[in-house]
């Protein structure tokens, strides 16, 4: 029986596209159902993962086709030798058709089925690898009452057993789509695997899809390409960004690779203007200036080719301009902001500056009619200000906050957090598959928005910088941490030098690092 290919899979579609997908996909297929070949993309990885067979496999089969999977990946289980027992947390009436079918082949395969009681009330029994088919990507609201209970009860053995747990599909009780939970109270397993069907999903990897979905294998389950609408959303990985920059001739001069001019460092904040001017340097602007509010000090004594000027003292008109680092919200700091938005080149928008935009409505009107380069780098809060809204309802969608706010404001943006994400205003998006909670310090978001600038000025295309200048930084801090530093205490400078090896390598196309 074939069952696909387990493979990494940049595409990402939606619960609806997956749905229409589906449909298609159903209408055409062979004898071998597409639950059939879920349950044996699962067996198969489950026989991978469960490395210690001294215990049973449990397997909690939900109400749904996830269920189905369940069933169907029980029932190869059991062919292949292994002992499993699955908890049976659906109707059998209530089944799909298919479902009813592979519930029936794992019972007549043998396997042994628990209680859901005796089961919550058995701390000492202990398994191989847990298996999460409770709910797919259909929950549409939180787990109640014993399922809840189950859940709570199975993420806690799990973690005290350190058993593995596989989600099939996606971790139960997680939106597929906005990588939260499917209601604010919801309860999550807490997966580390999941094997996930026909295409991949943006909740996997951006909000808490990352907390619980583990490590991820997308199976196709066959289906033709030609089933397969236009795909507007990618996985910001590795191989995408190779040879978009490019090694340098050797009749080069600082000239060819643009001038950055950081903008910000108001009184009692320079170090942010100072880091992001850093960030520049190391990664490969030709020039940097950093133009400061506060007074300007004569030279960086660790970066001694930066150079320094006072606020309103540089023209904007032929550089790219990062703007907002240490800013503040002065009457001068606006006056900056407006001639920066009017007249740059090409512009890097972050921290304080954005928080002025979202203040003035006439700034906002400026930065949208603007026809040069322009990125935006906000953290969730600030994108709420920028969109009036509040926090949870930034994170709850964080997809569509992107995407409305590139549009908003006619710009490439990067929504910062747990699997940033990277839109332009035709709706391309990315979701970057790197960066860790070593990144949740202070400095960090300075250095993302100085080596955005360096790359925006090299390439003159913000999607790429913007992807780039992401990738980069979140690798920079998963280096250091895979090699001892971090993640509680890295800080900002210490990413430096790893961003400038990253983006060497990413130009010159070497196999390190990746």
């Amino acid at each position: 029986m074939s069952c696909g290919v387990f493979a990494g899979e940049a595409r990402l579609y939606n619960v609806e596209q997956i749905r229409e997908i589906e449909a298609r996909a159903l209408a055409h297929q062979s004898e071998i159902t597409l639950m059939q070949k879920a349950g044996l993309a699962t067996a198969g990885l489950a026989a991978k993962i469960c490395v210690n067979t001294q215990y049973p496999i449990l397997i909690l089969a939900g109400p749904g086709n996830n269920g189905g999977d369940a069933y169907e990946a029980g029932y190869q289980l059991s062919r292949q030798g292994f002992k499993a027992v699955c908890l049976m947390c659906g109707a059998f009436e209530k089944y799909s058709p298919d479902a009813q079918a592979a519930l029936q082949r794992a019972r007549n395969a043998g396997l042994e089925f628990a209680d859901l009681h005796t089961l919550l009330n058995t701390r000492s029994q202990n398994w191989s690898l847990i298996i999460d088919g409770l709910f797919g990507i259909g929950l549409k609201r939180a787990p109640e009452a014993d399922i809840a209970r189950l859940i709570n009860f199975m993420n806690r053995l799990a973690s005290e057993k350190a058993i593995p747990v596989l989600a099939i599909d996606v971790p139960s009780g997680l939106n597929a789509d906005t990588g939260q939970p499917v209601s604010h109270d919801s309860v999550l397993i807490q997966a580390s695997h999941t094997i996930t069907f026909i295409s991949n999903k943006p909740g996997l990897h951006t909000g808490s899809g990352k907390d619980y979905a583990g490590k991820i294998t997308v199976n196709t389950l066959d289906i033709s390409d030609d089933f397969f609408p236009e795909c507007r959303s990618h996985l910001n990985e590795r191989t995408s960004l190779l040879r978009i920059l490019k090694p340098r001739k050797q009749n080069s001069h600082k000239g060819s690779f643009g001038d950055v001019i950081v903008l910000g460092g108001a009184k009692g904040m320079a170090g942010a203007a100072i880091l992001a001017a850093r960030a520049a340097q190391y990664a490969g602007a030709g020039r940097i200036y950093c133009s400061m509010l506060a007074e300007a000090p004569a030279y960086d004594s660790l970066h001694p080719e930066i150079m320094f000027r006072q606020a309103g003292e540089i023209s904007l008109a032929e550089a790219t301009v990062v703007i907002g680092p240490g800013l503040g919200t002065s009457n001068t700091a606006h006056a900056l902001l407006r001639s920066a938005i009017q007249t740059a080149q090409a512009l890097v928008i972050d921290a304080d500056a954005l928080n002025l935009i979202a203040a003035d409505s006439k700034l906002q009107a400026l930065l949208h009619d603007r026809s040069t380069p322009c990125m935006l780098t906000p953290h969730p809060l600030e994108a709420a200000r920028l969109l009036n809204k509040s926090v949870a309802e930034i994170q709850n969608k964080r997809l569509h906050a992107t995407l409305e706010l590139a549009r908003k404001f006619n710009a490439v943006v990067i929504l910062k957090g747990s699997g940033s994400i990277i839109c332009d205003a035709d709706g391309k998006l990315y979701i970057n598959t790197t960066g860790n909670p070593a990144l949740a310090s202070g400095g960090t978001g300075d250095v993302l928005a100085g080596a955005a600038g360096a790359l925006l000025a090299q390439l003159s295309n913000s999607m790429d910088a913007a992807r780039i200048a992401t990738w980069v930084h979140g690798h920079a801090a998963d280096v250091l941490v895979k090699n001892g530093t971090g993640p509680i205490g890295l800080t900002a400078s210490e990413l430096l030098p790893q961003i400038r090896l990253h983006i060497n390598q990413l130009a010159y196309q070497t196999s390190a690092g990746a």
